[in-house]
């Protein structure tokens, strides 16, 4: 008690910095921050059915604040399959932190049952490691499957496989000691938290006993939350110590506790009346060898120091409060040094705010027919009435049977305030943001005493004086160096012309080398599958020199994902129960899954396309099959097939008068007497440039291009080595399709039955409140009576993550 008087003595001194709040971040301090971008994704569901469509909203933040931020506009998005494999990636555009896309979870793409990762990173995240790449687990049920297995089975309902270890057992359990503040100290007060886990990771009730090395009792403990627990308890000189920790009614295990220190200083946090109360405490020894030492407190949140103070030490115990007002929302390290500056204990603190603002999420009605429509109302909007500017994505999902109302899962407030400041998986993270958990806050405080443990993850990230090895993408960048086409001298001031066509139409480039032959086209911005076509001429516009392209899908992250199932006990699992329930929806409605189709035979013969265009859509095509008349001319063939052709000693377009036109064969430039020897039967189809789209061969096409493609195995056919140009097909950003929303009322929905069973009722990834800040959504329901839950997730303009959930019923 007497420390506790001292607190309003002691605090005058502690808080020199945190009077002014965060203007403590000084001018080089500030100008250190480096721009780090923390990612989340918000899905629509976490539990899929094998063929069913994954849609995802991207939230990419500012590390230090939350404030919607991107260094970059690139972000990749990998599904990663349990073996590790990366099935498919999305290169989703992020525009002012936001993004959004889809994954289509069908075996054409690789897609199995079992359990995925999705991982989401931008270029440059791969900067500062694992701890700022977003992942998170997803299911895949195979439900016609699970149901023939289940069928099949000689194995008694309600009784595990032999796959599945019991758990539960002695030898399984691990529990593992953590000494409030990083240590344990002679002669002083010591908090000791634990954790104990099974061997799959699984969260234990234990209770125990601790002992000092003559055997004497001096505390007990028991696990209160997830595993978890604590317990204090004042070390003696000279003696060692240890606890007995038991589960149910099996043996008692043994485990040593940490060393105690003789000598040093401890960090300690409670809560009392609504203060928060920080201690540091130490011995007689400490403070005989170290009189009046000064210490040092620097708190920080996120890298970021907002508190710092220097005090001499003169008793075993100064106590002060620490103002919640002075720091931002979520993690705060605190770290004590000692008078040589040496970091001698830390704490980790939640700090949480209350909002000047609220988030409302309701439903018109709470009990719907089926396909009646349903009509979500959102209200963003400060104490004062006015509108709060936010960005949100809404989910509708059909809860298949569950009866838990509260999904502990990972969410955008989880994500951004604590999942992402400290290592490891975190167990049900919701459950620490779901008020109605009457002591959420103080389990979060025993997970920051185990899984925190001095163990925070700002302590090492790389600073901007360090070195960058990946750089911020604002687009795709296609570059490469031009050579001489004899030796590897660099060719200077060669003109570089790109031209990138896709169904969203065409764009064109252009571009000189530098005195190193290196040529950059940055920033560019593309959907889809794309024709790349590059080539590279001299100031006289000839063809001339050898055009080397550098890669341009980079190496992916490399991945560490792996899941081995049959460590996972399926028996009454969630997920056996969501697959019967959808088995049965599909079953009683005649409705097959998406990935299951019934073998369809081709019988119609196919019409001859030729050859696979080199440029895109031409303006003209022809393509020889057996009904071609013959030419034995060249031109002739050429004229008689190709529309407003016009030759005499050359080939050209009525359009530019006749003048001689450009003639590529196989993709190489052929001179014109060249072209009109060749014989007409080696031909398999021709294509005309003629309009606009001629501009992508320069300036040379200005009278328009002939392509000319020969038949396989003809001796024109043998592709010759281009030098001096190149042609591929890449992958720009993926054009996200919107959600479809079955309206049952038209007569024209091509739906029909599908969307009776669909288990994602809605889903839209920006529901952005008006400048009341009021939003609407409406949508009609699914066929099938069933629960149906409503999830709103997002982000505010100023960087407070929100998360709200409401239930419906749809009921005949």
């Amino acid at each position: 008690m007497n420390s506790l008087i001292r607190i309003a003595k002691y605090v005058l001194g502690f808080i020199l910095l945190s009077s002014v709040g965060t203007s403590i971040l000084h001018g080089q301090k500030e100008k250190s921050i480096p721009d780090i971008e923390k990612i989340y994704l918000h899905t629509d569901r976490s539990t899929y059915i094998l063929g069913e469509d994954l849609w995802y909203k991207a939230y990419s933040v500012f590390a230090y604040n939350n404030l919607l931020f991107s260094k970059g506009n690139v972000l990749y998005v990998d599904l990663i399959a349990p073996d590790s494999k990366i099935i498919a990636t999305n290169k989703t555009l992020i525009k002012d932190g936001l993004g959004h896309g889809d994954f289509k979870l069908t075996d054409s793409i690789g897609v199995k049952p079992g359990m995925y990762q999705i991982r989401a990173y931008t270029n440059w995240s791969r900067n500062y490691g694992e701890d700022f790449v977003f992942k998170k687990e997803v299911e895949i049920l195979d439900v016609f499957k699970d149901a023939a297995d289940r069928n099949n089975t000689d194995m008694p309902k309600n009784q595990p496989s032999n796959q599945t270890k019991n758990k539960g057992v002695t030898e399984s359990l691990t529990i593992i000691f953590f000494p409030e503040g990083g240590s344990l100290l002679e002669d002083a007060i010591n908090v000791v938290a634990f954790k104990a886990t099974d061997n799959y990771g699984n969260a234990l009730k234990v209770k125990g006993k601790v002992f000092d090395s003559d055997n004497a009792l001096v505390s007990l403990f028991v696990s209160t939350h997830d595993g978890m627990g604590k317990f204090q308890f004042s070390p003696v000189s000279g003696k060692s110590y240890y606890a007995t920790i038991s589960i149910s009614a099996q043996k008692e295990v043994k485990q040593e506790l940490p060393k105690v220190n003789q000598q040093g200083y401890l960090l300690s946090h409670k809560k009392l009346n609504s203060k928060r109360i920080i201690s540091i405490k130490t011995n007689e020894e400490t403070l005989s060898k170290n009189p009046d030492a000064p210490v040092t407190l620097i708190c920080r949140t996120r890298g970021v120091t907002y508190f710092s103070g220097t005090q001499p030490l003169a008793n075993k115990t100064l106590s002060f409060e620490l103002r919640d007002t002075d720091f931002p929302e979520g993690i705060s390290q605190l770290t004590l040094y000692d008078h040589a500056n040496r970091p001698q204990s830390e704490r980790l603190v939640y700090i949480e705010k209350e909002h000047d603002f609220d988030v409302t999420l309701t439903t018109n009605k709470t009990s719907y027919k089926p396909e009646e429509m349903v009509e979500v109302n959102v209200s963003s909007k400060s104490n004062t009435g006015d509108g709060v500017p936010a960005s949100f994505s809404l989910s509708v999902t059909d809860m298949n049977g569950m009866k838990i109302d509260k999904d502990l899962g990972t969410n955008i407030c989880s994500n951004f305030l604590l999942e992402s400041d400290i290592r490891g998986k975190v167990h049900n993270p919701g459950y620490y943001f779901d008020k109605s958990n009457k002591r959420r806050l103080q389990n979060l405080d025993l997970l920051l005493l185990t899984q925190g443990w001095r163990n925070f993850i700002w302590k090492t990230i790389p600073q901007p004086n360090d070195t960058i090895s990946y750089k911020a993408e604002k687009g795709f960048v296609i570059s490469g160096k031009v050579e001489q086409l004899l030796g590897e001298k660099p060719k200077a001031d060669q003109n570089v012309n790109l031209v990138l066509m896709a169904e969203s139409g065409m764009n064109i480039h252009d571009t000189q080398t530098d005195t190193l032959g290196i040529f950059k086209f940055k920033d560019l911005v593309f959907f889809g599958k794309t024709k790349m076509f590059l080539n590279t001429r001299n100031e006289k516009g000839k063809a001339r020199g050898e055009l080397l392209l550098d890669e341009f899908d980079k190496e992916p992250l490399p991945t560490n994902y792996s899941k081995d199932e049959i460590n996972l006990p399926k028996t009454d699992s969630v997920e056996q129960a969501i697959s019967e329930h959808v088995y049965k929806k599909f079953v009683t409605n005649g409705i097959a899954p998406e990935n299951i189709l019934d073998e369809v035979e081709i019988i119609a013969k196919k019409k001859p396309e030729g050859p696979e265009s080199l440029y895109g859509t031409a303006d003209n095509t022809y393509v020889v099959d057996d009904k071609t008349p013959y030419f034995n001319n060249m031109f002739q063939f050429i004229q008689n097939t190709l529309p407003g052709m016009s030759f005499g000693d050359t080939l050209g377009f009525m359009r530019f008068g006749g003048a001689p036109a450009m003639i590529l064969v196989d993709g190489s430039e052929y001179p014109q007497d060249v072209v009109r020897s060749m014989s007409v039967d080696d031909v398999a189809k021709i294509e005309a440039f003629k309009g606009p789209s001629a501009a992508l061969f320069g300036s040379r096409g200005g009278s328009g291009v002939i392509l000319i493609y020969t038949k396989t195995g003809t001796i024109n056919n043998q592709p010759k080595k281009v030098f001096h140009s190149v042609n591929k097909e890449i992958d720009g950003f993926y054009s996200a399709r919107i959600f479809y929303s079955p309206n049952p009322e038209d007569a024209k929905d091509e739906w029909g039955d599908k969307s009776a069973v669909r288990n994602t009722i809605y889903w839209n990834p920006y529901v952005h409140p008006d400048a009341t800040g009021k939003a609407k959504e409406t949508f009609y329901n699914s066929a099938i009576p069933t629960k149906a839950k409503v999830t709103l997730e997002g982000i505010t303009a100023t960087g407070i993550p929100i998360v709200k959930k409401v239930f419906y019923t749809i009921e005949k």
